[in-house]
């Protein structure tokens, strides 16, 4: 037993798991969160830091869900409502909408808003985001579509 309490790796880990005694390194649902959505002056809702978030920060590093790719040409005809989902939250790229595996599953990055003259976020080529300098609790995320995704009225 002091063997398990003085290793601090895995070997810990599993033993207090077992024995149901908390660990100060458990994952729990807040666990590398910085964002919330919120009202926004920008464009009705957007995304907003519930703490410090530093330079470098991959933001929304747990958001484990993958994007779909579709072909426009499948949307064509769907309800004007339908399609709008589709213009306002998906990446657009190539004749094709990236997007969550169902709408109802959007998680909160889907809802950065857009800043063309001064992002503090930028999305990398596996589509995480970045922050591109320290962000103060309470400012709003933002990021430059163009720099991911064709605008709706282009594509």
């Amino acid at each position: 037993m002091i063997l398990l309490y003085s290793f601090r790796g895995s070997l810990h880990k599993c033993y207090c798991r077992f024995m149901g005694i908390g660990y100060e390194k458990e994952n729990l649902p807040h666990n590398n969160v910085y964002t919330r959505i919120q009202r926004s002056n920008k464009d009705g809702i957007g995304v907003f830091a519930i703490c410090d978030i530093p330079e470098g920060t991959n933001i929304f590093s747990n958001d484990e869900n993958s994007i779909r790719w579709i072909k426009k040409k499948k949307i064509g005809k769907v309800n004007p409502e339908i399609k709008r989902l589709y213009n306002d939250f998906c990446i657009i790229k190539k004749g094709k909408y990236g997007c969550p595996k169902n709408f109802n599953m959007l998680t909160v990055g889907w809802y950065l808003n857009e800043s063309k003259d001064n992002p503090n976020v930028k999305c990398n080529k596996k589509y995480d985001f970045i922050a591109l300098r320290d962000i103060k609790e309470g400012d709003e995320l933002t990021v430059d579509y163009s720099t991911y995704s064709e605008h709706p009225k282009n594509s």
